[in-house]
């Protein structure tokens, strides 16, 4: 039961050190290297339709 309990801990102490590190860093999280930001100028987005590229990067 004691190794549950240390499992669990670490695993939430391990979240809360990785939500301070985004915190701390003070910058927006972006997307991965593909995917929608990565769509060619003037082809439809097949989530929402949209055909303009209005992502800031």
């Amino acid at each position: 039961m004691i190794e549950i309990a240390l499992g669990v801990l670490l695993l939430f102490t391990s979240f809360a050190l990785l939500a301070v590190g985004v915190i701390t860093n003070n910058k927006p999280i972006s997307g991965s290297c593909g995917g929608i930001a990565n769509m060619d100028d003037g082809t439809p987005c097949q989530i929402c339709g949209r055909t303009e590229n209005t992502c800031k990067s």
